[in-house]
């Protein structure tokens, strides 16, 4: 598609802005055609004692979207904020980030052969009326079964360190992706067709 998308409510123009640090969100977003600003909040992502995924991904997503906002707000802006946060679950277990080669070896055993769900949380927060959409979507992805020769190869490449569950579908780690059931961009960090109709549910149109 030619050039980025415009966003406007009327004759009254918004700045779109991604309230997340990912390279993949944004990379997601302008490969859409999107112009956005990047505002990172730095949010502490550890999960609270039985917090389920799904609340878990919700709640780091509304945090991060409202801290955004509420800066968009300070500056006297109008803008959509968009927040999101990703996780990888496997036999009732949250995987974050691993912090070392053992983790991620761990992670990688688990998915081996298994299929597991990836669960992003998206908060949409409109400035400055705080008007909010939320939204939980869900992927299976099934991984074929790795050797630990291909665990410890693919650990080698440093791919793990900076994804949840220790892989990035996009990268290297795609080889082992079997199949998947749903939204291909929500593993990557951000379902971009569900953002798309979020934003839609506001009126969001292209401006000329």
């Amino acid at each position: 598609m030619g050039g980025d998308v415009r966003f406007s409510f009327g004759k009254r123009g918004v700045r779109l802005i991604l309230a997340s640090n990912s390279p993949r969100r944004a990379e997601i977003l302008r490969n859409a055609g999107f112009a956005f600003e990047v505002h990172a909040t730095g949010t502490d992502e550890t999960p609270r004692p039985r917090e389920s995924a799904r609340r878990h991904v919700l709640r780091l997503a509304t945090t991060k979207a409202r801290a955004a906002a509420k800066h968009a707000g300070r500056k006297g802006r109008a803008a959509i904020v968009i927040g999101a946060d990703t996780e990888v679950v496997v036999q009732g277990r949250i995987l974050g980030k691993p912090l070392d080669v053992r983790q991620a070896r761990r992670m990688l055993r688990l998915l081996s052969g298994r299929t597991h769900r990836v669960l992003t949380g998206v908060c949409i927060v409109r400035v400055p009326e705080g008007d909010e959409v939320q939204h939980v979507e869900t992927t299976r992805v099934h991984f074929m079964k790795m050797s630990n020769q291909e665990i410890d190869d693919y650990i080698a490449t440093g791919e793990p360190f900076d994804k949840a569950g220790g892989y990035g579908i996009q990268g290297m780690a795609g080889r082992f992706v079997d199949r998947i059931d749903g939204c291909y961009f929500n593993v990557m960090g951000l379902p971009l067709a569900r953002v798309s109709l979020m934003l839609r549910s506001w009126k969001m149109e292209k401006g000329k």
